[in-house]
């Protein structure tokens, strides 16, 4: 369970996020902070008790716009430790999300705040810490074993990367914690606009790429991905059930439920049609 420290410097926000955080069952505590003073001041303690300490801290929500030291400053101060805790931002403003993610952020949630949205930025941080903590080997006895690798960081293409569409690509590669591990691209049931980023979403998580929706579309549309929203793009081959209610088109992927733009709804009803027949 997940261990997290929210930082926001209008109290009402804080203790709004405060009851969604603590009514989430894959949360074991959430504590507030209502500047970044008293938000370094508990992450240092906690980072002095070790990742198991009592006082751990897996996770800070952070909101962007503080007075004094802002939440980006908090993020870059942050990445100057060895095992510093994951970030989400919470803000009102869309327009810090690619500097966010330059910092490493699992997630960015935008005001206000809804339910299943900070859920699904809950489920991203548990996969990681998850991943983290069983990615953790025991030392041998008397022998100096190096640390081991802690995946904390959302996946994010290397630069200078092949392309997505490169002859014979089955595997798109990304990275995690400074790891580049290579991803089937028939794993991947859908992609998310963020900015100048995707984020794509497989069973097994979600990975950040540094590559446009746009660019994705082009590439992978011969693999079956179809526009669906200007933020989403779907395998075709994922899409599990297609409902009209009050004239909105949403399609499920799994777990997910995904809106459809009235401009892509009449293509992708024919391609789901030729697809099911084929």
């Amino acid at each position: 369970m997940l261990r997290v420290l929210a930082v926001d410097d209008e109290k009402p926000a804080l203790e709004e996020l405060l009851y969604l955080l603590r009514s989430d069952p894959r949360i074991r505590s959430a504590e507030g902070a209502t500047d970044a003073t008293e938000a370094l001041r508990r992450i240092s303690r906690a980072l002095d008790a070790g990742p198991d300490g009592e006082d751990g801290i897996d996770v800070v929500f952070l909101d962007i716009h503080m007075a004094g030291l802002t939440g980006l400053d908090v993020a870059r101060l942050l990445a100057g430790f060895a095992r510093p805790p994951l970030i989400v931002f919470v803000t009102a403003h869309e327009g810090f999300a690619v500097q966010a993610f330059d910092l490493k952020a699992v997630d960015y949630v935008l005001k206000p705040v809804r339910r299943e949205r900070l859920a699904e930025a809950v489920r991203r941080v548990r996969d990681l810490v998850v991943s983290a903590r069983e990615t953790r080997q025991p030392e041998p006895v008397g022998s100096a074993a190096p640390a081991p690798v802690l995946h904390t960081a959302p996946a994010v293409a290397p630069p200078g990367a092949p392309p997505a569409n490169a002859v014979g690509a089955e595997q798109i590669p990304v990275e995690l914690g400074g790891v580049t591990r290579f991803v089937p691209i028939d794993d991947i049931a859908y992609a998310e606009a963020q900015g100048d980023y995707a984020r794509l979403h497989t069973k097994d998580g979600s990975h950040l790429v540094r590559i446009p929706l746009s660019t994705l579309e082009e590439r992978w549309a011969s693999r079956g991905f179809v526009r669906i929203h200007r933020s989403h793009l779907v395998a075709l081959a994922r899409i599990d059930e297609l409902r009209l209610d009050a004239g909105a088109t949403t399609v499920r992927v799994g777990a997910a439920e995904l809106a459809v733009s009235r401009r892509h709804a009449r293509q992708l009803r024919d391609l789901l049609m030729r697809h099911a027949r084929g």
